[in-house]
């Protein structure tokens, strides 16, 4: 019996080993191909991570910005509270202390020993009173004056306390003295002086020394043509000369006005010396420029302000009285 020859052992080792490598690059090129698609993966995903952090990180950024502004919002709003806060503060201290000025002015007024209603009249009787003395004394209100007077002495009578009656009296007496006053100085100087002005222009510009019958015949032949005058006569005759004067005794008769209309009296007393000047420059000597010079003189001696020596003295007891101690 032949048998055949088994297969040699070599050839079968280089079969398997051959198809051991290739299935060894087979598993190690599906490994790395794995790994290179988990690589990608991971870095794919790592980069969407990334991009996730910023957004956040740019979101929380904004959070944070945000929350700056509403913090130096806040911030401003309590300082704005503090100041308003401050403000009310002073506002009720200032209430508090006039309700403390209230309720001390009501205690002194609820009082039994003062007399609320008489304090009042009191404070009344004393603002009508320095009113009317200072229309009297600065305006010269004579008429204002006795109507103030007239109504302090109403107030007055509404005090039945017999501790004022001394000062009824003292008011009397200045009522009096108030009511017997005549017209204001001040309006008698200016309407006299107003006459003098207006009876200015009625002065003789030339005076005749002596009869034109008594003359001669060829004097009075040239009288009308020939006027003789001494050289040195203060008389102004041109007509320029007599329009600047008249402009200046004008001039110096409304200083006087003005004068007189502020009680200035060495004013309204120097304005009219000059005015007596320049009548002698403007008119010749006459009895009627003598007669007008006079009146000017008696012009200029004119009182100006109201004389009341008790004026005032009403106010002054008054407030005597209410300043001493009970």
């Amino acid at each position: 019996m032949s048998t055949s020859p088994p297969p040699p052992a070599a050839g079968r080792r280089r079969g398997g080993s051959a198809l051991a490598w290739l299935l060894a690059l087979l598993v190690l090129a599906a490994g790395g191909w794995f790994a290179w698609q988990g690589w990608q993966a991971r870095t794919q995903q790592a980069h969407e991570v990334e991009a996730q952090a910023t957004q956040r990180l740019g979101a929380l950024e904004q959070r944070i910005d945000a929350l700056h502004d509403d913090q130096r919002a806040q911030a401003q709003r309590l300082q704005q509270a503090a100041t308003t806060n401050r403000v009310l503060r002073d506002e009720l201290l200032g209430i508090g202390q006039r309700a403390a000025l209230l309720e001390d002015s009501i205690s002194e007024l609820a009082d039994p020993e003062r007399n609320g209603a008489q304090a009042l009249r009191l404070d009344e009787l004393e603002l009508v009173l320095g009113l009317a003395q200072q229309r009297l004394r600065l305006a010269g209100d004579l008429d204002g004056a006795r109507r103030g007077y007239a109504l302090a002495a109403n107030l007055l009578d509404g005090i039945h306390d017999p501790a004022w009656l001394s000062l009824r009296q003292t008011l009397a007496q200045e009522r009096s003295a108030i009511g017997a006053l005549g017209e204001d100085p001040r309006a008698i100087a200016a309407g006299r002086l107003q006459a003098f002005a207006a009876a200015l222009p009625a002065l003789p510009i030339t005076v005749a020394t002596r009869d034109d019958a008594a003359l001669p015949w060829w004097r009075r032949a040239f009288a009308r043509v020939i006027d003789v005058r001494h050289a040195d006569t203060a008389v102004a005759i041109e007509p320029g000369d007599r329009a600047a004067g008249l402009a200046a005794l004008q001039l110096e008769l409304t200083l006087a006005q003005a004068a007189a209309e502020r009680r200035d009296r060495d004013g309204y007393r120097n304005a009219l010396a000059r005015a007596d000047a320049w009548t002698t420059r403007l008119w010749p000597d006459s009895p009627q420029l003598r007669e007008r010079r006079q009146r000017l003189r008696e012009l200029r001696e004119l009182p100006l302000a109201i004389d009341l020596p008790t004026l005032g003295t009403t106010l002054g007891q008054l407030r005597a009285m209410r300043a001493a101690p009970n």
